[in-house]
């Protein structure tokens, strides 16, 4: 079996058949409408529990729309649920490969059938337009077929040694026990899925604590799992405060290991505080500070294209956004001038609308650090476009920003240094292409970088010397961002991740396993 990716919007416009993409994804906004105030419970161990505090959740497209509420799990629901995962683990680890990734395939087939229902709580949920929510359901798919492939390729990861006359030698990777799955809002469906599935697919438990803003795609998603068959206490779902939740997987000897993806801050305490109770595994993923460099050679229309795509979409809030490009001096002021009309022409309206490419923020918090970073970016550089939050008539009720682009900051300012998780763009001028390599790699983070040129010495000295998990060299279609399953793996260096193994990679799965050698005397 070959893999291929859903891709689901491509394949319509292939086939001459996108107004129907767009029937489906609006009919399944209507859909979703009518589910509006329900209440989702905590699952532990196949049950469904519906506790005495619940979080409401409001859409970020609008403040006014209540999308339901959420029970709250707290430490006791953790240990309950991590107690769940540890009775479910014995027999889950002994269920053959073959028979996991038939569950997983369904699990994915079941995925398909719903994609726009699911991609349409996306963009209510986490303020996603049509194309970036239904690429976010694809990608979920992606991981779990990937990764079922991946099961039978490796044919469970048991592999045959070298034998002499009187021993067989076998070298097996076996899964640890229980891991704390703990999710971002950001790839509400995808990430979740894919850090989930590594765990589940190679014989472990998991415990999942999603994203507090967006739990409600985290339950659905668990819901399709459980009823496609998935044995009870295999996976629970406890959403609530991450501090307490957290507080409760790190102190816990039942927890084998822990998968993460979130800001570094967080993660740096996860990891030093988990390795207080026990040695084990920590898979992290910490953001990044991702820029791409344009030389005077690069081609000016598409470098413009890719960086406002990788800059803007999904509001900047994606882990390998483009916040920071080095543009050689002697070309900077025309490519700026490109680079802010793509910018202006971006539509920034409901995700709902078919025309919106740039939506919401993902909450008054991270409304409040655009007009902070904003204000300092005014103070300390030149804003060429944007810096403000929109209040028209139609917008107001949500949180929405405009695509800001910074020019002339100081060296090391702190808006070149920061992961900001908003749309600001920050450019610094080059002479000496060694320098503009030297100022990308001078960030603690290390995930994604791009590069405009067309001389082939300057894109080699880039890809040997660049300090990052995944590159893109002339890239049009974004210069740091959509990376796809089987074709991009994905991962970050330095303090981006901890363990240089990227998702949607080859390496990937062998991380949720331990090597056992079995030797058997004749």
């Amino acid at each position: 079996m070959v893999f291929k990716n859903e891709d689901t919007f491509q394949n319509f416009l292939e086939n001459n058949q996108e107004y129907r993409f767009h029937r489906l994804y609006e009919k399944a906004v209507n859909s979703v409408s009518t589910e509006f105030g329900k209440t989702y419970p905590v699952i532990i161990n196949g049950k469904k529990i519906y506790t005495s505090k619940s979080m409401t959740r409001t859409s970020p497209t609008d403040k006014r729309i209540t999308l339901g509420q959420m029970s709250k799990g707290n430490s006791m629901h953790a240990k309950r649920a991590i107690q769940a995962a540890n009775k479910a683990f014995e027999k889950w680890s002994s269920v053959g490969y073959k028979e996991r990734v038939t569950l997983f395939r369904r699990i994915g087939s079941n995925m398909k059938r719903c994609k726009f229902e699911l991609s349409a709580w996306l963009t209510f949920e986490n303020g996603k337009n049509r194309y970036e929510a239904i690429a976010d359901i694809d990608e979920a798919i992606d991981f779990i077929m990937y990764y079922s492939d991946e099961m039978e390729k490796n044919r469970g990861f048991v592999m045959k040694k070298s034998t002499i006359p009187d021993e067989q030698n076998t070298s097996l990777m076996k899964p640890y026990g229980v891991w704390a799955v703990i999710a971002p809002f950001n790839f509400p469906a995808a990430i979740l899925v894919g850090m989930s599935v590594g765990a589940l697919i190679t014989g472990n438990t998991v415990v999942i604590k999603p994203a507090s803003d967006t739990p409600i795609i985290g339950y659905k998603i668990v819901e399709i799992m459980m009823e496609a068959g998935l044995p009870d206490g295999v996976v629970n779902f406890v959403p609530g405060s991450g501090v307490e939740i957290g507080k409760a997987i790190i102190e816990s000897r039942e927890v084998a290991g822990i998968v993460f993806t979130g800001s570094r801050q967080v993660g740096y305490r996860l990891m030093s505080e988990s390795a207080t109770t026990k040695p084990r595994p920590v898979i992290a993923e910490l953001g990044g500070k991702n820029a791409t460099i344009v030389t005077d050679s690069a081609n000016l229309d598409m470098a413009a294209e890719g960086v406002a795509k990788a800059a803007f979409s999904f509001s900047g809030q994606k882990c390998s956004a483009c916040s920071r490009v080095y543009v050689q001096r002697s070309i900077k002021s025309k490519f700026l001038s490109k680079l802010i009309e793509k910018t202006r022409k971006l539509r920034i309206q409901n995700p709902k609308q078919r025309e919106s490419f740039v939506g919401p923020v993902i909450n008054l918090s991270a409304y409040n650090s655009f007009k902070k970073y904003s204000k300092l970016a005014s103070k300390d550089g030149n804003i060429l476009i944007g810096g403000s939050v929109i209040k028209n008539k139609e917008l107001k009720h949500g949180f929405y920003v405009e695509p800001t682009l910074v020019d002339g900051l100081p060296m090391h300012h702190s808006l070149l240094q920061k992961e900001l998780f908003v749309p600001i763009l920050c450019i610094t001028e080059f002479d000496n292409f060694d320098k503009a390599l030297e100022m990308t790699n001078e960030s603690e983070y290390g995930l994604t970088s791009g590069i405009y040129s067309n001389k082939k010495k300057e894109i080699l000295k880039f890809l040997q010397g660049i300090e990052a998990g995944v590159v893109y060299v002339n890239r049009k279609k974004s210069s740091t961002t959509g990376a796809m399953v089987g074709r991009q793996s994905f991962g970050g260096w330095k303090d981006s991740g901890t363990t240089g193994k990227g998702t949607g990679g080859r390496y990937y799965l062998t991380q949720f396993m331990r090597e056992q050698s079995q030797t058997i005397a004749n």
